[in-house]
């Protein structure tokens, strides 16, 4: 990937406690930054933590933790682990393209089925459909849940905002191939950008879409804005939609968006999946439609 810098290391450890939060318990995740340099994305801010640039070099500088699948093994493995589900990817994507030549996601996959740990995964790409064969695996034990994020069914302005993320069109197809393979699969509305993908017509298409490719559930979160995901935020509405620059910075005066805008937007998107076609979601076996949980 011409760009990107890789810097190979050794964690620790990789179970991470996720605090005040009762729906989200464990997280992991394989790397730190994103090749998919999603203009949006709230978890910019971790290169913060490492003094690096989470604007410029949050897709440019990618830290690969080239152990991950051993110390996840390790973890749970110990007698100490009570087998409390996992989620994979609430600060990076684990299938951004590295994972193509490292494998360190299916790694981890392997070790939580072989230790009974059921998983949650989010994630924007396709590659997912690689390792069907684990989460086949996993869905006859201990439980999995993959999260298809879709933000938007229109091609360019998904280019616009997730610059290096495969069409809508390609994710919906691999939201099909989960389904067809009795996964337990969802799409996330995610995030809706108020005045951009936040229109009836927008998000009834997503919806509707994500029931027909088979998705059993289609859940949302309206755009958060918080130090390094609002300084890319803003550079993009700059370069593409500086029209909105006066409206965004009213209406993000803080992290979150307005109360009302947001319970306008969980409306919008309830009544969608009140009309959707029902009839065309994926009826799971019992064992592996446990309830999974995402950020």
């Amino acid at each position: 990937m011409r760009g990107v810098e890789v810097v190979e290391q050794h964690a620790k450890s990789m179970i991470n406690a996720v605090p005040g939060m009762p729906f989200l318990k464990w997280s992991i995740n394989p790397y730190r930054g994103c090749y998919h340099q999603c203009r949006f994305c709230f978890a910019r801010r971790t290169h913060t933590f490492l003094e690096e640039d989470g604007v410029a070099k949050w897709g440019a500088k990618i830290y690969v933790k080239v152990n991950a699948a051993a110390v996840v093994r390790s973890e749970v493995s110990a007698r100490k682990w009570k087998h409390e589900q996992v989620t994979i990817g609430t600060a990076t994507d684990p299938y951004q393209p590295l994972e193509g030549k490292y494998r360190i996601t299916r790694g981890i996959l392997e070790a939580l089925r072989d230790y009974d740990t059921p998983v949650g995964i989010i994630t924007r790409s396709p590659l997912v459909v690689r390792d069907i064969d684990v989460l086949a695996q996993l869905a006859a034990g201990p439980g999995v849940g993959v999260s298809i994020s879709i933000a938007t069914l229109d091609n360019a302005l998904a280019r616009e905002i997730e610059p290096t993320v495969a069409p809508p069109t390609q994710r919906l197809r691999t939201v099909r191939m989960l389904a067809d393979a009795g996964i337990n699969v969802s799409v996330a509305l995610a995030p809706v950008l108020p005045c951009i993908t936040d229109s009836k017509e927008s998000i009834e298409a997503v919806v509707r879409a994500a029931h027909e490719a088979g998705a059993v559930r289609v859940w949302h979160n309206t755009l958060n804005l918080h130090d390094a995901s609002r300084d890319s935020f803003f550079a993009y509405l700059r370069e593409s939609r500086p029209e909105l620059i006066a409206e965004y910075a009213r209406l993000y005066r803080g992290k979150y968006a307005p109360r009302a805008i947001s319970r306008e937007i969980d409306e919008r998107v309830r009544a969608a999946r009140t009309d959707a076609p029902s009839g065309n979601v994926v009826r799971i076996e019992p064992k592996a439609q446990r309830q999974l949980s995402f950020i």
